[in-house]
């Protein structure tokens, strides 16, 4: 038999073991990167993170499930870094967590994982309301003062750059970034949305003039999935649709009080492609069909964790919140499985040549 194996037949026989061992190798180890490298961020779902206003010891900012509205924890507890009257919340490219303290014309800066006070990251930032992280990497502010304005802030040193005026900025609110780079601020007292140079901070134009569509006491400000502007009345109880190029009323996209909803304030797409609305005026927060603005569900009931007064809404996806796919680690054993097959195989082969 060793002769055999010395031989050109054993020769043959030898690489036709090798060749296998390779062929077995190699698509065991494909296997396992796709199980392995897929782990890492699969399923990752988006927590939804709400500001509450809702009298003493209720002035935090609550986190619950982005799937299922349920409560998961207060992110930020009332007095921490002294929060007691949050309207702004926005996540910076350093994973950090910034919010606006109107009472004390600052933003304050938490640890994004933990919501752990880290500092107060500007101030004076008068009656700071909504914010938002520019092209530019800077942080913009609200200033819900009459006249209002906007803040525009260093977004590494938390300097004050900068201040936006004109258009008649009188308790402005929420804004937002458009797709043309440009700032859209939801003017409250105005009634309309005005917009700003997204790099001078030059005033541009009433982007939706007063009134326009009914609306009334304008809060928060949204571009949704179809390109359009979304805005709510929070006179009317209502959420207005306009056009995401020209300004131009398209049509009360969710009626006054539709399911329930009482004085509508933040408002944001989530990662479903709905609308989630905070009903300031019951405590809720409510979702709704992204496409026909159909009432979907009571996403987050008045009460759960202590929600009283939604002010921002913001979906975030965190590290703990990623869960691997179980065909992922299907992959990953699969994969195994290759190798201890080519193991078996190789030894089986190596025994049958031996004399």
């Amino acid at each position: 038999m060793w002769r055999r194996v010395q031989s050109g037949e054993g020769n043959k026989i030898m690489t036709g073991v090798r060749n296998m061992r390779d062929g077995l190798c190699r698509l065991a180890l494909q296997v396992l990167c796709v199980g392995v490298l897929v782990l890492p961020g699969v399923c990752a779902a988006a927590d939804l993170y709400v500001g509450n206003f809702f009298g003493p010891g209720n002035e935090d900012v609550l986190r619950y499930n982005g799937s299922t509205g349920t409560f998961v924890s207060t992110f930020v507890p009332t007095g921490s870094g002294g929060l007691s009257f949050p309207l702004g919340g926005a996540f910076g490219a350093d994973g950090n967590f910034y919010v606006s303290n109107s009472d004390t014309d600052s933003v304050l800066r938490y640890n994004g994982t933990t919501g752990a006070f880290l500092n107060t990251f500007a101030n004076p930032v008068e009656d700071a309301a909504g914010l938002a992280f520019g092209p530019d990497h800077n942080l913009y502010a609200a200033n819900s003062t009459s006249p209002g304005g906007v803040t525009k802030i260093n977004g590494t040193t938390g300097a004050i750059i900068t201040q936006l005026t004109g258009g008649g900025l009188s308790d402005p609110e929420g804004l937002v970034f458009g797709p043309d780079g440009n700032l859209y601020v939801a003017n409250g007292d105005g009634d309309d949305v005005l917009r700003f140079n997204g790099t001078t901070g030059a005033f541009i134009d009433a982007f939706v003039s007063a009134g326009s569509g009914g609306l009334t006491s304008a809060r928060g400000v949204a571009f949704g999935p179809d390109g359009d502007l979304y805005v709510t009345s929070f006179g009317t109880s209502e959420v207005l649709r306009y056009d995401g190029a020209t300004g131009a009323f398209l049509n009360a996209f969710i009626s006054a009080g539709s399911g329930g909803l009482n004085l509508a304030r933040g408002l944001v797409f989530g990662p479903d492609g709905n609308l989630y609305v905070g009903s300031f005026g019951t405590g809720d927060i409510l979702r709704y069909n992204g496409t026909t603005g159909g009432f979907i569900d009571d996403f987050v009931a008045a009460g759960s964790g202590g929600l009283g007064g939604p002010t921002f809404l913001l979906f975030h996806e965190s590290a703990s919140s990623a869960v691997p796919e179980p065909s992922m680690f299907g992959l990953g054993g699969l994969g195994l499985a290759l190798l201890a097959a080519w193991k078996r195989k190789s030894i089986a082969a190596t025994l049958r040549m031996l004399p």
